[in-house]
């Protein structure tokens, strides 16, 4: 993940409007992130219930910011939609995201279940169950990284 400020944030997000990144709290932790061991930067905001960020990169140095509300986990477990861990070792949330431009102030929106803390970047890098004797591990990580970065470039591209 590229390394991204504070004022970063709070201009480069495609579906929040400027209160939404005005009000907007950084997590307690922000200055000792370890960008190399995050595929895209998420965090739930400590003074908005329900509301999320994730900053997701799209392709060469473009990071797209989305602003999400999130719903109460579910009693039955979901599959993460980003990282398809399916051990889910954590709470997956149903997240809705305003689409950008016009078709967001009509109320139109993508929605994704993505874990609630957004830890899919640890998830995807913890070996997977092994299927068989001999199953490559690092080839496996590989993939799953790979592939949590493309749906979550994916989900952004809708917006």
């Amino acid at each position: 993940m590229i390394p991204i400020t504070e004022k970063f944030i709070r201009t480069n997000f495609i579906n929040a409007s400027k209160k939404d990144r005005t009000e907007l709290s950084l997590p307690e932790n922000f200055d000792e992130v370890d960008w190399d061991s995050l595929d895209y930067f998420g965090w739930r905001d400590p003074r908005i219930v329900r509301r999320a960020y994730a900053f997701v990169p799209i392709g060469g140095d473009e990071v797209r910011g989305i602003l999400f509300q999130q719903q109460p986990p579910l009693a039955k477990p979901q599959l993460c939609g980003w990282c398809h861990d399916v051990r889910m070792p954590n709470d997956v949330v149903f997240s809705n995201a305003k689409r950008s431009g016009s078709s967001g102030r009509n109320g139109n929106t993508v929605a994704v279940y993505v874990c609630k803390d957004f830890q899919c970047s640890f998830n995807v890098r913890n070996d997977p169950p092994s299927p068989y004797d001999g199953f490559d591990m690092d080839a496996a990580r590989t993939s799953r990284i790979a592939g949590l970065g493309e749906r979550a470039a994916k989900f952004a591209a809708e917006l």
